[in-house]
């Protein structure tokens, strides 16, 4: 199967890139939007590219790279009475939410705003320069994974 590439967002007061250069991996829990879900179950694989997006920061943007590191597999948390991911529906017979692990690649030297996304001639298709653009997994091209790490490098 062909690499793929997806930019993923996390809020720095919940997950940053340098956790992550910390840990080395982590698992990538707790979504709870149907589509981000069906990427991570049914698309995401080992190897694939990810671009680490700091969102609701100033500025959001994206702050470093990562790659998946083990594919999808039903959020355990989404079991636990208690958590704040529990969900009643789910269960581990019939799990409804999935994660993914991701693993550190490379932090950029400086974030990649938003507005330089929105900027770029070569990213206007990317799904996070939208407007109203919200969803927390997002795939992006080739292109555009290669684009934006090379502007992440330049800094």
């Amino acid at each position: 199967m062909p690499k793929r590439y997806w930019l993923m967002k996390c809020e720095p007061v919940a997950y940053t890139i340098d956790n992550l250069a910390r840990d080395q991996r982590t698992s990538w829990e707790g979504v709870r939007n149907y589509q981000a879900r069906n990427f991570m179950r049914d698309e995401m694989q080992v190897g694939d590219g990810v671009l680490f997006y700091a969102s609701n920061a100033d500025p959001s943007g994206v702050t470093g790279l990562a790659k998946i590191s083990r594919a999808g597999h039903p959020d355990y948390f989404s079991w636990r009475k208690g958590h704040k991911y529990f969900d009643p529906k789910s269960t581990k017979a019939s799990p409804v939410w999935y994660m993914v692990e991701i693993e550190f690649v490379e932090r950029f030297p400086e974030i990649v705003p938003l507005a330089t996304l929105k900027a770029h001639k070569g990213l206007k298709q990317m799904m996070v320069t939208k407007k109203g653009s919200r969803l927390s997994v997002q795939p992006v091209t080739r292109i555009e994974f290669d684009i934006v790490s090379h502007l992440g490098r330049k800094n």
